[in-house]
């Protein structure tokens, strides 16, 4: 009788299963990619908390040894001959990773995020003017990947495994999961969002992101302590930033990648790129006798929102960067137009009536929103860092610099999905490299 019992329960459980999935399709799919986002999310935050820590060892250890800076020539020489012989198929970096969203091909080899590892800290030990977004991103995306076979994904799943693995690098290795998730749905598709990939990304953000801090790994905070009334003029001191720092933007586009085509068109052995990247980049160094404008910059960018800096330390750091990253150094451009972002915002406080630090806050996301096109998820990323309270200035920021930036980015193989205006209609569908 109880065995019967049993069984009446166990079918009448397994009907009102059924009937609720069949009722509520959309469960099913989130149950899916919850379970999916949650074996990746914790692979790639504890990916992006070991990177984060060795990379602030790194950082500590060259600081402390300024001789290693020497070396950088050298450094950037064996990282040359790694992917020249070894990596030439995961070489494009994040281009591979938004390639692969709009053309799911082979697999992403899981080897690029070792070698991405190995080639960022290798950067940062010896002195190169590099971010952190870049590893994280392709760590996250080559470790995400490798479950497309075994879970059978379809094409469509595998473009938003990709997305979600994007917005979990992003999350976790700057501490902003919601920015995360809009920048990995955001920064494929100029203009447009992928809506079936709204939950993986969120999901797998936040879980990456909270796996991360339990590895007990820290993040800068940045703080405005003065946020002045809504008015008239200050919307058009915001308008007249954001044009500027779209302005800005569109040149470290340009220039990254001007600088980068000169270098291949001269140097026709690879390794010996970032060999002859260092040895300019570590004569700088030593003739300036600053390391102020190497390795992420955090220190400055914290200075930006605190006090008045000289007003070509956003120039300066942007030519280390465009130096490192053309010749072949890896890492990524995110941190340093963090830098430029920021410390333009402070250059502006000598002729703009803004508190410096606001002027900072909004050029740190707003020259970042203008060079890879994210507008939505750069204002998001403003108010997790700085407060709520700054959301109007940094919005205008943001979107304006997207206007003013043009048909320019740092990712060469974005797809104009949506144009910023009428004029550039005819291009919809074309990647930004083909304008």
């Amino acid at each position: 009788m109880f065995k019967n019992n049993k069984k009446s329960v166990f079918r009448t459980l397994l009907i009102l299963i059924k009937l609720f999935f069949r009722n509520y399709p959309s469960a099913l799919f989130a149950l899916k990619w919850f379970f999916i986002t949650l074996i990746t999310g914790i692979l790639i935050g504890s990916a992006s908390a070991f990177f984060l820590q060795t990379l602030e060892w790194a950082t500590q250890f060259r600081e402390n040894h300024l001789w290693l800076i020497a070396f950088l020539p050298l450094g950037g020489f064996l990282v040359g001959l790694m992917y020249h012989y070894f990596g030439k198929d995961v070489e494009a970096g994040n281009n591979l990773l938004i390639e692969t969203i709009h053309e799911p091909g082979k697999i992403i080899p899981l080897k690029m995020a070792s070698f991405v590892y190995l080639g960022t800290m290798v950067t940062h030990f010896f002195g190169g003017s590099a971010g952190r977004e870049g590893t994280a991103l392709q760590m996250a995306g080559a470790i995400a990947d490798q479950f497309s076979k075994p879970l059978r994904l379809s094409e469509d799943d595998r473009k938003i495994l990709i997305i979600s693995a994007i917005s979990a690098g992003f999350g976790s290795v700057f501490g902003t999961p919601l920015a995360g998730a809009i920048f990995g749905l955001e920064v494929f598709l100029v203009g447009r969002l992928k809506y079936n990939a709204l939950f993986p990304a969120f999901s797998a953000a936040i879980i990456a992101d909270l796996t991360t801090k339990l590895w007990n790994t820290h993040h800068t905070h940045y703080h405005i302590d003065f946020i002045p009334e809504i008015s008239f003029l200050n919307i058009l001191y915001a308008i007249i930033s954001g044009i500027l720092f779209g302005i800005c933007a569109a040149t470290f586009s340009k220039a990254i990648h001007k600088t980068g085509n000169v270098f291949k068109s001269k140097i026709n052995y690879s390794p010996l790129r970032p060999f002859f990247g260092g040895i300019i980049v570590a004569s700088a160094v030593f003739l300036m006798g600053t390391t102020k404008y190497v390795g992420l910059g955090i220190p400055t960018i914290v200075d930006s929102f605190e006090q008045q800096l000289p007003a070509y330390d956003f120039a300066l750091k942007m030519i280390f960067t465009i130096v490192t990253l053309a010749a072949g150094f890896k890492g990524g451009e995110v941190t340093p137009l963090f830098f430029i972002g920021a410390t333009l915002g402070n250059a502006l406080g000598y002729f703009i009536p803004l508190p410096i630090a606001l002027l900072a806050g909004m050029g740190f996301v707003a020259v970042f929103a203008g060079a890879t096109n994210t507008p939505i998820a750069c204002s998001i990323m403003a108010i997790e860092l700085f407060g709520n309270e700054c959301g109007v200035y940094v919005a205008i920021a943001c979107v304006v610099s997207y206007l003013f930036s043009g048909a320019n980015s740092i990712y060469k193989s974005q797809i104009i999905g949506e144009p910023k205006n009428r004029r550039f209609l005819k291009d919809t569908g074309k990647k930004l490299s083909e304008l």
